[in-house]
């Protein structure tokens, strides 16, 4: 198998592995998810470097555009062109990708004043960036529409139960975080898996983007756990309601609050944890 595979944009490679179980050792074909380095290139200017799952790169691109402040709307974005180098260059041999976005003037003139130097990461929410001045902790309030009263009351728990049949590269790997999109039922609409759980949630909110949906009528719903800089990014887009498989951090809480998101973490198809918002 090629380990720089890149065919269909499978997401996976197949690894020859020694899986020792008590005194027995067998050599079996495993399935690793794929990372890259996945350059952010807007107007011409590299802004950031990501270690990405290649896949999806052009709903990963625009969500990150959006959810960073980049741009404000898809109309924002005159020109996205994906490139994947499965060759990498004359300096290193491993694959890459550049996503390549045409930005209106107006975007490119704010991102060239506020520029950070974003160093590649699959983990850390803010690693690179040059000061705590430019720590962005002011969310926008999340305007009510009411979803959050609409929600049925087993939502959360038909999300959980719903999502591993969407995650195809995890039951692979064991390896990938997941966000999906659910509606007032908790019924799964979209869901991106990726290395990294902000980059699985750029997908997801890129492609809320490019199909016009209306942010304000669904909830978020995450493998990992719940980040400042992910309930950050479900602020920015106005979603009213982020749910974690995992536990969240005292920022994260505090964010939430802050934005009026309902946080909810430790979901479960029979349980929750419920993190005030008032």
């Amino acid at each position: 198998m090629n380990p720089l595979e890149t065919a269909g944009q499978p997401g996976t490679i197949e690894q020859p592995v020694r899986r020792h179980r008590g005194s027995a050792i067998d050599t079996i074909d495993d399935h690793v998810g794929q990372e890259w380095p996945v350059a952010l290139v807007f107007n011409g200017i590299s802004h950031a470097v990501m270690m990405c799952t290649p896949r999806d790169l052009e709903a990963f691109a625009v969500g990150f555009a959006v959810s960073e402040g980049i741009v404000d709307r898809n109309a924002d974005i005159q020109d996205i062109e994906v490139e994947l180098h499965e060759n990498g260059n004359a300096d290193s041999k491993l694959p890459y990708a550049e996503v390549q976005l045409t930005v209106v003037q107006q975007a490119f003139v704010a991102l060239k004043e506020k520029r950070r130097a974003l160093a590649g990461r699959s983990g850390c929410g803010v690693c690179g960036i040059e000061s705590i001045d430019l720590l962005d902790l002011q969310p926008e309030r999340v305007p009510d529409t009411g979803f959050l009263q609409r929600l049925a009351p087993d939502a959360i728990a038909r999300a959980a139960r719903e999502l591993p049949a969407h995650q195809a590269l995890t039951r692979l790997t064991g390896g990938l975080h997941a966000a999906a999109w659910c509606d007032a039922t908790g019924a799964i609409r979209y869901a991106f898996e990726d290395v990294g759980r902000h980059n699985a949630l750029d997908k997801l909110i890129g492609q809320l983007v490019l199909d016009r949906a209306d942010t304000r009528e669904g909830f978020v719903f995450l493998s990992s756990r719940a980040s400042y800089e992910l309930v950050r990014k479900a602020a920015r887009v106005g979603v009213p309601m982020v749910a974690t498989i995992s536990a969240p951090s005292s920022l994260a809480i505090a964010i939430a609050r802050e934005a009026g998101v309902r946080l909810v973490s430790f979901c479960r198809e029979n349980s929750y944890v419920d993190y005030d918002t008032v």
